[in-house]
């Protein structure tokens, strides 16, 4: 799933670029929005822009209020939560508003935001459609470990496994007790060799004996302190040979993917390689 955020004033047409870009991704895949609510709307009113979403195209909908709670319940729900319950079976999200947030985002009249900067206009209306959309499809997919898990489950060689391992790396906010607090990490990546690498781990794993499938997923930006960074799933034969390969996939990750960090801590910032 593909993840953005549109941002900006009221008055710059968020709603109306949403509407916008389900349209033209709906013919590639199915979509899905968020609406970041400033007061609790009136539920499928016509007219709204919850409302406009659907009528837009997008399948399904969410509206949660500034206080993190969910409009049709009251229930507690984040963001975070939202995305990952869609990821498994949506091709697009567009979220309305959460400038604050690490998602790419477009923004609009002059919004400053916290993601990466996908593209920028004054208002919807000078936003070049097409170029938006080259750039959503440019964005890196929005994994769950359970997604992966439920992929690597419907291998064709599963009747043959024994054991789905993982793995799941997180940003950490401290080494010790004495270190300064870490904030967030941001990671770059060479794309296309990064993909080939992956690619070449995967493929030399799976050859092993007793290991069916390999999945890795390294988010790139902005990751916060406490939040996944990469998971890895291996379906085998045995615990043995999955323990195995997972460690290994992870340690070449590690060691052979171009990913770049970034650590920002209380009291500075500064490349990892750099030092």
């Amino acid at each position: 799933m593909k993840p953005v955020s549109i941002v900006g004033p009221s008055d710059a047409g968020k709603t109306t670029l949403v509407e916008r870009l389900t349209e033209l991704l709906a013919d590639r895949g199915p979509v899905a929005t968020v609406k970041h609510l400033r007061c609790p709307p009136d539920i499928d009113t016509a007219g709204t822009d919850t409302a406009r979403h659907r009528e837009a195209g997008a399948t399904e909908t969410y509206g949660i209020q500034g206080d993190g709670t969910w409009f049709a319940t009251g229930t507690d729900r984040t963001l975070g939560d939202t995305l990952d319950d869609l990821a498994p079976d949506y091709e697009y999200v567009l979220v309305e508003g959460y400038s604050d947030t690490a998602l790419p985002a477009i923004a609009l009249g002059g919004r400053e935001h916290a993601g990466e900067a996908l593209l920028s206009a004054s208002s919807a209306d000078s936003v070049d459609l097409e170029a938006a959309v080259q750039a959503i499809e440019g964005v890196d997919p929005y994994e769950t470990l359970t997604a992966l898990i439920a992929r690597a489950a419907e291998s064709e060689q599963a009747e043959y496994a024994g054991a789905i391992a993982t793995f799941t790396g997180r940003v950490r906010a401290k080494n010790g007790p004495d270190d300064a607090r870490t904030e967030s990490l941001e990671f770059e990546r060479y794309d296309e060799i990064a993909a080939e690498r992956v690619e070449t781990i995967r493929e030399e794993l799976t050859d092993r004996e007793g290991v069916f499938e390999v999945l890795v997923n390294h988010r790139t930006g902005v990751v916060e302190a406490g939040a996944d960074v990469v998971y890895v799933v291996v379906l085998a034969g045995h615990r043995a040979e999955a323990f195995r390969a997972v460690e290994d996939t992870i340690d070449r990750v590690k060691d052979e993917v171009p990913l770049f960090k970034k650590e920002v801590t209380v009291e500075d910032d500064f490349w990892a390689h750099e030092r």
